[in-house]
């Protein structure tokens, strides 16, 4: 049963079914006839009737037995939540002052970050950033960049992502993103690049990044921070945002495009993947940064690792690395990027 003084103030549904039998029966509770009517017990549908008693739907005549007199349940309702609009009033009021309280200090901290040396922010908390990349989404004029190294992005991840994207697109924003080649092979990727291509952005797959980008309108850019924390540096001053633009553009004209993967392009960016483990092999390189490089896990990595030395029938990395280099695998130039 709905609580009157400390919770939800509305009828549960044998309360607003007992209702409106009283009301189709002249406001008068014959309790055996309404219980068999409405299928329930006698006990419920008295424990109903003092619902409506106690909210002051209901007043007893006194006049006959059984008789009710029934209140316009707008009144009972004004009366009911009148505290609780009062708060809303409040709250809203103060919420109004705390946002302008915090927003009289935003220009003089703008004025600092800009005065200061590199013009750059940092954001340290994650649901922070989310804020911060969601403001900045909202004033984009026409182009948002993203360079996103890692084969694997969460499902809450690329949810969160798609509404934010989707609105963009709407606006008529150009949109383009870098992902690893390993990306081609994520399900939940495939998925998302699918139904976000069609509203006009452009993905394209390398497979290895410079690292983690996102860029608006030329003019401001997110980096990761480097204590690994998920926060963010944010870069305003127009030299670096410009290097940045034109590291993104490099890396953007040797990619491939996502949708060559999508259907006929997957052996192809398998065996890319297999040279660049070849050369990075060949150079020394350990197992945990090849897995860093081409966004992959460690698992992973040290399976294409095993696989391609067992192909190669190499005993050793330098071996294989050899036996590479002698069968013209490190010099392949396809689907180089």
């Amino acid at each position: 049963m709905a609580d009157i003084d400390g919770g939800e103030s509305h009828p549960d549904a044998l309360e607003t079914a007992l209702y409106r039998w009283m009301a189709a029966n002249d406001w008068t509770f014959d309790e055996e006839r309404a219980a068999t009517e409405l299928e329930t017990t006698v006990p419920a549908l008295r424990a109903a009737l003092a619902w409506h008693v106690t909210a002051g739907l209901l007043h007893r005549d006194g006049t006959l037995p059984g008789r009710y007199i029934a209140v316009d349940p707008d009144v009972v309702l004004a009366a009911t939540t009148s505290d609780l609009e009062q708060a809303l009033r409040t709250g809203q009021a103060r919420l109004g002052r705390i946002r302008k309280q915090f927003g009289d200090l935003k220009a003089d901290y703008l004025d600092s970050v800009r005065r200061a040396a590199g013009a750059v922010e940092l954001i340290p908390r994650l649901d922070q950033v989310r804020v911060a990349l969601t403001r900045a989404s909202e004033a984009c004029r026409f182009e948002m960049l993203t360079s996103q190294p890692g084969g694997n992005r969460a499902p809450e991840a690329l949810e969160e992502a798609l509404h934010r994207d989707t609105s963009l697109l709407e606006r008529g924003i150009r949109m383009r993103t870098l992902y690893q080649h390993t990306a081609r092979f994520n399900g939940p990727s495939q998925a998302y690049v699918a139904t976000v291509s069609t509203l006009g952005a452009e993905y394209r797959t390398a497979h290895q990044l410079f690292g983690r980008l996102i860029m608006f309108d030329r003019e401001v850019a997110f980096l990761p921070d480097s204590h690994g924390s998920w926060g963010a540096v944010v870069v305003r001053e127009p030299s670096i945002v410009d290097y940045l633009f034109h590291i993104f553009e490099d890396a953007w004209d040797q990619a491939q495009p996502f949708s060559e993967a999508a259907t006929d392009g997957l052996e192809a960016v398998a065996r890319d993947l297999d040279r660049t483990i070849l050369r990075l092999l060949a150079s020394g390189v350990k197992d945990e940064t090849i897995a860093r490089r081409l966004g992959m896990s460690l698992r992973t990595a040290r399976k294409h690792i095993a696989d391609i030395m067992e192909g190669l029938n190499a005993q050793s990395r330098f071996q294989a690395g050899v036996r590479a280099a002698a069968s013209g695998l490190l010099n392949d130039t396809r689907l180089e990027g």
